[in-house]
């Protein structure tokens, strides 16, 4: 029988929290750095550079990859032959669900790297935030052994939000599933990263396969060079030719790499189904395993730096915009796909402050901020430490703000807005009918972008946290162009002229 120390699980968590939040598996870091020296989209790869050169710095700074720090899962394996102990020797104070979300709780709070506080209580209602990021979303399984088997990961609300679960007939592709379904995700889930795919068992239990498999090690290009051997490794590599072939690229600009790998896992199902699950991981790829044997805590430890590529982010042909002086005129002609440099002040506020505001001028009452001829930045960034003035502060999906966009920018003369991902079809003609431009900061790069802001004020909304509203001092922030002012998306004609441009391009290889 071995014994496992409360104390030592908790504190094994809570490290490699603190761990997972700066550093990135190497495994995806190698897999990147070739996906950027293939890549002949110069959108993506100017994309790609700033995520690893972000990862880079996280690496170097001990600071989170992404604002979204995510919400914590864990898969634990408790060998029947462990027997948990509380302090002098008595039973433990909490479960096993106490003993992760206490972990949470220590590596969230920690002041040295402090995460964000993500998780809200009461989902369908108030939707409070627990302050501390608990709970985890824990998975226990029971095997043989003396030790237990422990792998943490924090997901993004962003990629969470895409995945899909069909329950298809016996007879119908899951690969036909797949590819229609893919290009539905949108760039929200902030490509280039990993799709896992669960097949089987029962509705829970393939979103949980699903989700497992995104935990394995990148390792297509081996899998390829020996061969599928079964199903499922043949379903993985059709998928990552397919996929890729999609053009979507690097944060849905168009390119050659939209995933990394593929990751297919099965059970025995019922002869009447084929339940199909499928959930993206991010480019904030964030997950660690370990063991606890009874010898006391394990703290990882660190990649190997030179794993990271040195790359320095230096946008050429950049045009420099001053965010105090543009105007209506000067913004429309800017062209999709158009790299820009920010400097000046800079608005900030997501999806609450965006409910609030819209519920005010709904009842014809004056905004607390004058949104006239400004930029709105759809961030909810970490909270500082130590002499920043911001903590990593990278852009949140701005697709969820597509059903206030009409409204904010007839009633306060908005002139443009910056986020990630696409914008739907009322977005984009509410943009094109104002006269507005929707501009792109890249998802996976929160520390690159908050080394540009120089200054934070808070305005409006400050019970709203991470979610008020600020006022950013910026200097050369590096945005794309992704709606113009004429309502052309490049996340609608960069991977239409990238799925043309890969159809002779051998990508696999």
């Amino acid at each position: 029988m071995t014994v496992i120390l409360q104390e030592d699980f908790i504190s094994s968590v809570a490290a490699a929290l603190q761990y997972i939040s700066y550093y990135h598996p190497a495994d995806y870091i190698r897999s990147l750095a070739k996906a950027y020296e293939r890549e002949e989209s110069p959108a993506a790869k100017d994309a790609i550079a700033q995520i690893l050169i972000n990862s880079r710095m996280c690496f170097e700074g001990h600071r989170p990859i992404c604002q979204d720090t995510g919400i914590v899962t864990v898969f634990l394996k408790v060998g029947l032959d462990v027997r948990f102990e509380g302090p002098a020797g008595g039973s433990p104070l909490v479960d096993l669900q106490g003993m992760v979300d206490e972990g949470v709780r220590r590596a969230y709070l920690d002041p040295d790297n402090k995460l964000r506080a993500s998780i809200l209580a009461d989902p369908a209602g108030k939707r409070t935030n627990t302050k501390d990021n608990t709970p985890a979303v824990v998975s226990v399984e029971l095997v043989k052994g003396d030790k237990v088997d422990v792998t943490v990961a924090a997901k993004g609300g962003g990629s969470e939000a895409k995945a899909k679960f069909i329950m298809l007939n016996p007879s119908d592709s899951v690969v036909e599933w797949v590819l229609k379904t893919v290009p539905t995700m949108g760039a929200g889930w902030c490509p280039p990263g990993m799709l896992g795919i669960g097949i089987g068992g029962t509705a829970e239990k393939a979103m949980l396969l699903a989700k497992e498999s995104l935990m394995d090690p990148i390792d297509i290009q081996e899998l390829i060079a020996r061969g599928a051997q079964t199903t499922a490794e043949t379903l993985r590599i059709e998928l990552y030719d397919k996929v890729n072939r999609l053009g979507i690229g690097a944060q849905g600009l168009g390119g050659l790499t939209t995933v990394l790998d593929v990751k297919v896992r099965d059970y025995p199902t019922h002869a009447a189904n084929l339940p199909v699950a499928m959930i993206p991981n991010c480019a904030a790829t964030r997950h660690a395993h370990f063991v606890l044997d009874g010898s006391g805590p394990v703290y990882l430890d660190p990649p190997d730096l030179k794993d990271w590529p040195k790359l320095a982010y230096d946008p050429q042909d950049a045009r420099r915009v001053n965010l105090d002086t543009v105007t209506r005129e000067e913004a429309a002609t800017w062209k999709p796909g158009e790299v820009l440099l920010l400097t000046g002040k800079l608005l900030t506020g997501r999806d609450a402050a965006h409910k609030r505001m819209t519920d005010m001028l709904s009842r014809g009452e004056k905004l607390p901020v004058d949104f006239k001829g400004r930029f709105i930045y759809y961030v909810g960034p970490v909270d500082p430490v130590r002499d920043e003035v911001v903590g990593p502060a990278g852009p949140t999906t701005a697709t969820r703000m597509d059903k206030f966009t009409r409204q904010m920018l007839a009633e306060t003369g908005l002139l443009g807005m910056v986020g990630k991902s696409e914008r739907g079809p009322a977005a984009i003609e509410a943009i094109r009918e104002f006269g507005a431009v929707y501009l792109m900061a890249v998802g996976g790069a929160a520390y690159l972008v908050s080394k540009a802001i120089h200054g934070s004020r808070l305005l409006a909304f400050g019970d709203l946290g991470m979610e008020a509203i600020y006022e950013f001092d910026v200097r050369d922030m590096p945005v794309t162009v992704a709606v113009d002012a004429k309502g052309t998306s490049v996340h609608q004609t960069g991977p239409a002229e990238w799925q043309r441009r890969i159809a002779g391009i051998p990508i696999l290889q």
